[in-house]
């Protein structure tokens, strides 16, 4: 009687099976793991870039017409557009949780340095020789990033305010800010906020226009943002309070 087992050749078909399988299965893994990392960089990118985008509302949509001072007393405007990225202005609503003594009106600026986006404001309006803003980072990996002025007549300007020849502004009502940012994975966004107080002319496409499709951007969204931004307001209010308390202990016998 012949001895049981398996010949060489079913051997070797068994193993080649069981080899594709595994190479299958090892392919199939290693895509799923790729996607799952892609989709968490994505993920975390886009909630970097709605946050971002929701303190910038934040500082827009409350635009002061209250002029301020540098360092030397030269009078500053309301609300300055320069080159590279450059935009400062006056906003309302400072939040003053611990009632330090100080206005509700804050002096913010944007510019973009090093590929980041970065957000200044100081604790006064009127500045002295030792007045020396706060920088946030706000966004990294930016390419670039252009703010423009929107007037009553739906002219663009990448300068505000606006000069004649002879140095003198005009006086051509500001409607709204469009700020257009390029920064990857999404490309080119595009965004405008109307101005507080601006002429009730219609702006073309109120709100939020991109030429990237931002995924996931519902309501939940916007309140986990407005929580957070909350936070970091009250903390900039009780950093204004420590700073004052320090001061005062120093004054003190």
């Amino acid at each position: 009687m012949p001895a049981g087992g398996f010949t060489l050749v079913e051997v070797l078909v068994a193993l080649a099976v069981f080899a594709v399988v595994g190479l299958m299965s090892a392919q199939l893994m290693s895509r799923t793991l790729t996607n799952h990392e892609v989709l968490n960089e994505r993920s975390a990118r886009l909630a970097d870039v709605q946050r971002a985008m929701l303190v910038l509302k934040r500082d827009l949509v409350q635009i002061s017409d209250r002029p301020v001072r540098d360092l030397f007393g030269d009078s500053l405007e309301p609300v300055m557009i320069g080159a590279d990225g450059m935009m400062e202005f006056s906003r309302t609503g400072w939040r003053n949780p611990l009632n330090s003594r100080r206005a509700e009106l804050q002096r913010v600026a944007y510019r973009l340095h090093d590929g980041d986006l970065l957000r200044a404001w100081w604790n006064v309006l009127d500045r002295a020789q030792n007045s020396e803003p706060v920088v946030q980072r706000l966004l990294s990996d930016v390419d670039q990033v252009e703010f423009f002025a929107l007037d009553a007549g739906g002219g663009e300007h990448g300068f505000w305010p606006r000069k004649e020849a002879e140095d003198d502004p005009i006086d051509v009502p500001l409607t709204a800010i469009i700020m257009r940012i390029e920064f990857e994975p999404f490309g080119i966004v595009e965004r405008i906020w109307p101005v507080a107080g601006g002429p009730g002319t219609p702006l073309p496409m109120l709100g939020d226009r991109s030429t990237a499709e931002e995924e996931g951007d519902g309501e939940e969204g916007e309140e986990d943002g407005e929580e957070e931004l909350d936070s970091e307001v009250e903390g900039e209010g009780d950093a204004q309070g420590k700073e004052e308390g320090e001061g005062a202990g120093e004054e003190g016998p």
